[in-house]
């Protein structure tokens, strides 16, 4: 059964039920022929994967268990596997810097003013900025045309306009989106990616004329933005935590540490532990969240019985937990954390290590995937 993806788009349960729910909606075929649609088939899932309440591993089995052939499956897998490879670059790599060589054209590391307030002029893009404000989403497909808009047509460096955009995602997940903005301004692939208006409006139901993107490709790569449109600033993005009790941590009782980007429910679950969500002060400095996402994440943790909260650092944290025994799983972020580290449940886990293109990790998963769908 498909529900209507403009509608899922609008709201992001966080109850168990409605998850799986959502999951169950999931077509692949409908997917395939339709994502880079802004009312296409998405699953409408990624928030509930960058929290690490479900992971891609799951959702490749969901589909095997659904019987769908790895060919049906093999548009959204390679989605799933994007997420996957670009997990992967951040475990190895600075992610914070130009990974494959430097952006050409820049000429301000700030953002637009006027995409910040989503009065580009382009139409599509705009409304995109205001869903994102609104409901913490944005589609794939118009991250991408942002990112062209502020990289490629107005000159900025990606990585203040990614923080931006991640501050306001509620599946903000960085590697994904760093990577995904070097891609586009051409810092991560071998070339930058551009769209006109014609593109934008066949992907997003507009039949918007007369823009400066209104121009065939040649004309694009040299066209002169608006001029008001280049007017940028750099605002400080700050996270805002409320006030937590002290933990209550019984000595010599391991402790399951849960962060912003694991908050899997059925980790260790059965299992005494004490279990503490982490606000890691340290990370959340570097790459801030908005309150819309910390309120998000809050509502999921309620999943997890008998959860705690503590803001702080990991030391901060070892030191309140009595330094019993800390558990937590991987994620790249966490390089400084010491304790058991649980791995977590990759799509394919037996290819792991840094590929310098998504075509070679793919052409080094692809066995593997096709063999789980035998």
């Amino acid at each position: 059964m498909q529900k209507n993806p403009s509608s899922l788009s609008e709201h992001f349960p966080t109850d168990l039920t409605s998850i799986e729910e959502r999951i169950s909606y999931i077509d692949p075929l409908h997917y395939a022929r339709s994502r880079n649609y802004l009312h296409g088939g998405v699953t409408c899932v990624s928030p509930y994967v960058s929290r690490g309440v479900i992971g891609t591993r799951k959702l490749m089995l969901h589909l095997h268990e659904k019987k769908y052939s790895f060919e049906q499956a093999e548009s959204l897998l390679m989605e799933l596997a994007w997420r996957d490879y670009f997990q992967r670059v951040w475990q190895e790599k600075e992610i914070d810097q130009d990974l494959l060589q430097e952006q050409q054209g820049v000429h301000s590391h700030e953002i637009p003013l006027l995409l910040m307030e989503g009065k580009t002029g382009i139409q599509a893009i705009d409304a995109a900025i205001a869903r994102l404000y609104s409901t913490g989403y944005m589609h794939n497909h118009l991250r991408m045309y942002v990112a062209a808009l502020a990289c490629n047509q107005l000159g900025c460096h990606w990585l203040a306009p990614a923080r931006w955009m991640y501050f306001h995602l509620l599946d903000g997940d960085w590697a994904s989106n760093a990577c995904s903005w070097q891609w586009v301004a051409g810092a991560n692939s071998k070339k930058k990616y551009r769209a006109n208006q014609e593109n934008i409006n066949r992907f997003t139901g507009h039949n918007q004329t007369g823009t400066f993107l209104d121009v065939d490709y040649e004309t694009l790569e040299t066209v002169q933005a608006p001029v008001q449109l280049l007017h940028t600033a750099l605002p400080s993005f700050a996270t805002a935590l409320p006030s937590f009790k002290p933990i209550d941590a019984e000595v010599g009782t391991p402790v399951a540490v849960y962060t912003c980007y694991n908050l899997d429910p059925e980790w260790l679950k059965e299992k005494k532990m004490t279990r503490i969500l982490l606000f890691d002060t340290e990370l959340l400095s570097r790459y801030p969240m908005g309150p819309a996402t910390i309120a998000f994440i809050l509502s999921l943790s309620k999943n997890i019985p008998g959860i705690q909260y503590f803001a702080g650092t990991f030391a901060q944290l070892q030191e309140a937990c009595n330094n019993n025994v800390l558990h937590f799983k991987e994620h790249p972020s966490q390089k400084n954390y010491s304790g058991i580290v649980e791995e977590r449940e990759w799509m394919v886990p037996e290819v792991s290590g840094y590929y310098p293109s998504f075509f070679a990790y793919r052409k080094r998963i692809l066995p593997f995937l096709q063999k789980q769908f035998m």
